[in-house]
């Protein structure tokens, strides 16, 4: 889970090539030769050009940002899917609201004890109503999120994710009717093409696991939209740290009637499984933790170096997390469903390339 400041998009995942070890070659000895570029070669040029321009005393501190983001990031990704699938941990809302309490709680350390950023206070009932309103479309995509993960395989969630510009552009005309360049919508046709593809060449495949993958990724989207409305006055806006510090204890109230109704007994259960393996309750620390680290490295990543490095370092993450997961949980993959999530991600690089000509 993680918060974004208005104008981020949702990271997205790609998909490592084969072949991109003689690209990469290929480019740096002809910078002028014209090909397309894999995810992978788009990440390491963009690291060269990136090293050249940052000083020494600062290129250590950079990589340690970026070790952390990446490690916050796939951990809880990963961690998440042991507990629900491999482990049995089969309760999702509740370990949202375990996720939830713990960035309430760390969110107030950082910022109330620790000074790492000024604290934003909120100026009237109607901001507190907004973000309310922001709180309960982000549970509702964490929650799906944690759910499909029960029936999908990190891959394919990873897949499904990259759809995240398709549905911002909706939302973004439906809600606005702010409409984006032909050129733009042109590249969202292959983003949902290829995880139509994808979903057919998937052989862990679930209906209901996948409902929620896209339900998940949507709500993601509609929160983007939906702060950009809400939290649009200079008066309104915060960063995104502030704007955990307020979400997260919503997000706790409002889950926890949830859990009670849904998953009853889960605390019981907890204790039960505890007694009998008490590393239950050092993962859930570790998963809790982690969640909120993913939104503390986000924000730090930024603040550090740019929107346009958290991008190109956010779209590498998603391709990293798919091979991680699959050498972890060795879920097959077929050829299809590969060749559908290549798809998605030129896509997705052809729809970022042209929004950052757009912006020009």
């Amino acid at each position: 889970m993680i918060i974004n400041h208005p104008q981020n998009t949702t990271h997205h995942s790609l998909h490592l090539s084969p072949e991109s070890n003689n690209l990469i070659l290929t480019i740096l000895i002809s910078p002028s030769l014209s090909l397309p570029q894999c995810p992978l070669t788009t990440l390491t040029n963009f690291i060269i050009m990136s090293a050249i321009k940052t000083p020494p005393s600062n290129k250590l501190f950079t990589f340690g940002l970026v070790s952390a983001w990446y490690s916050s990031n796939i951990g809880v990704l990963l961690l998440n899917k042991y507990l629900l699938t491999n482990y049995g941990f089969k309760y999702p809302i509740f370990l949202t609201m375990c996720h939830m309490s713990s960035c309430a709680l760390l969110s107030y350390i950082a910022i109330a004890w620790m000074k790492m950023v000024p604290v934003q206070t909120i100026r009237s009932r109607v901001q507190l109503v907004k973000i309310s309103a922001l709180s309960l479309i982000f549970c509702a995509s964490v929650v799906s999120g944690n759910v499909s993960l029960r029936y999908l395989p990190v891959s394919f969630n990873q897949a499904v994710g990259a759809t995240t510009p398709f549905f911002t552009a909706v939302f973004a005309y439906i809600m606005t009717l702010k409409m984006e360049s032909w050129l733009t919508y042109a590249t969202l046709v292959p983003v949902v093409t290829g995880v139509v593809i994808a979903s057919g060449g998937e052989p862990s495949f679930h209906l209901f696991g996948f409902i929620m993958c896209v339900g998940a990724t949507a709500a993601r989207a509609l929160k983007t939209v939906v702060q950009g409305i809400l939290l649009s006055s200079e008066g309104e806006k915060l960063n995104s740290m502030n704007l955990l510090l307020y979400m997260a204890p919503i997000a706790v109230i409002l889950l926890l009637p949830a859990t009670m109704y849904m998953e009853q007994n889960v605390v019981g259960i907890t204790i039960a499984l505890a007694r009998q393996d008490f590393g239950i309750v050092w993962l859930l620390i570790l998963n809790s933790s982690l969640a909120y680290f993913v939104n503390l490295t986000n924000f730090l990543v930024t603040k550090h170096t740019s929107a346009l490095t958290l991008q190109v370092l956010g779209n590498a993450k998603g391709a990293v997390a798919v091979v991680v997961s699959i050498l972890i949980f060795k879920n097959p993959v077929s050829v299809s469903g590969m060749a559908g999530y290549t798809f998605t991600v030129i896509g997705v690089i052809l729809y970022g390339e042209v929004k950052k000509r757009s912006a020009k």
